[in-house]
């Protein structure tokens, strides 16, 4: 047997909760509320288009950084939705998921041992990212009753960092920055000569007025931001992998180069559906998923309160915490387990968000599935907690 058997850059590195209570839920056929699957149906106008695109020959490798039309695409949208103007031409990469733009971006923007700065919570993909990418990761906790951005923490993690990471709407705390919050991140960053590194893919999920504000648009962020998003979400194609960035060319030049090296490009016909659906996707499509996730949002916070597991209400993304405290479990791995076996219902256990305790009295649940598979969860938590009382009762 080959000894050692695993690299230095993955020596820390384990199973994410996620990817484990998933395995967990299916071999107990309970309902998967953990990971963020997202299994509501994707807009005609994006499936429609995959094969057309195949018959026409769109089979071949790409461009690195992607197809003209959806750099194009993506660039109009970007100017629309986010006031933000970009070069397609040397200003977007299209990429494997954000998570792909996420990966690129570290490898060509930061040195091993660099100090990159996580606001927690934080979702656990960015922090061992950074870790197999050679980075020290420093975390930023955020008020841990209003979750809102500890201006002075920040200020005083930012003395010799190189990066920072902020992400808006948020998972897996459902928050979205305020114009001064994002306004307070900006002038640390100018301040201290931070690369800041935005993920924003949830930026369509928005909730009772809240507004996403793009942090490459305040002023002298442009320079120094690289703005990541993708279609996993807002099109309900997870297993599609279309991701992008735009970021100033002297930014997105070397991660264009990083994305060609590790990727190649993302696939050919899937770019081709993702263009044609954001032309022929109208507002009232992005107006009409922030108001249906809305209600199902509502709908399944009622269940949680109701079920005695209190609820952090998002303001936008689509995932909520909940105060798990009632299960009486030591930890919150082994609350969210023990709701899995009980209720047949999975979570996330909070550990896998903070590194402090603050997680122990938390699960994630994530609210993007189909209304029937809600009210499913919904009538099973309310059984479970009956069971509960009567069995207190006696």
């Amino acid at each position: 047997m080959l000894d050692p058997i695993r690299s230095q850059r993955i020596a820390r590195l384990v199973q994410s909760d996620i990817r484990a209570m998933s395995q967990r839920c299916v071999e107990l056929g309970g309902i998967n509320l953990g990971q963020g699957i997202c299994d509501t149906p994707p807009p005609t106008a994006v499936t429609e288009r995959v094969k057309p695109a195949i018959d026409r020959g769109a089979n071949l490798y790409t461009r690195f950084d992607g197809i003209g039309r959806l750099r194009q695409a993506l660039a109009d949208k970007m100017a629309r939705d986010n006031g933000m103007q970009v070069d397609p031409e040397s200003e977007v990469v299209v990429t494997i998921g954000s998570t792909g733009a996420f990966a690129a971006t570290l490898m060509a923007l930061c040195n091993p041992g660099d100090r990159i700065l996580l606001l927690e919570p934080y979702y656990g993909y960015h922090l061992n990212t950074a870790v197999v990418a050679g980075l020290e990761p420093e975390f930023v906790p955020l008020d841990p009753t209003t979750l809102a951005l500890d201006a002075e923490r920040l200020e005083d993690a930012a003395r010799g960092a190189r990066a920072v990471v902020v992400n808006t709407p948020g998972n897996p705390s459902g928050r979205v920055f305020s114009r001064k919050e994002m306004e307070t991140i900006a002038e640390i960053c100018q301040r201290h000569n931070l690369l800041c590194i935005t993920d924003e893919i949830y930026e369509y999920f928005l909730y009772d007025g809240h507004e996403h504000i793009s942090m490459a648009t305040l002023p002298g962020m442009w320079e120094r931001t690289v703005t990541i998003s993708g279609y996993s979400k807002t099109f309900s194609i997870t297993g599609w992998r279309i991701g992008y960035l735009a970021a100033h060319r002297e930014l997105a030049g070397p991660i264009g180069l990083t994305n060609d090296l590790y990727y190649v490009c993302a696939p050919s016909p899937l770019q081709y559906a993702v263009a044609d659906g954001l032309a022929g996707l109208e507002a009232d499509f992005y107006a009409g998923l922030a108001r249906d996730y809305q209600q199902k949002r509502d709908r399944f916070c009622a269940a949680l309160r109701e079920a005695g597991l209190e609820p952090r209400i998002p303001e936008g993304a689509y995932y909520v915490l909940a105060d798990i405290r009632p299960l009486g479990c030591e930890t919150s791995r082994e609350a969210s387990m023990k709701l899995l076996e009980e209720a047949g219902i999975a979570s996330i256990p909070g550990s896998a968000f903070f590194r402090g305790t603050e997680g122990e009295s938390l699960a994630r649940f994530c609210f993007a599935r189909e209304d029937a598979t809600l009210d499913e969860a919904a009538e099973r938590l309310q059984d479970w907690a009956s069971g509960r009382a009567r069995a207190a009762a006696r």
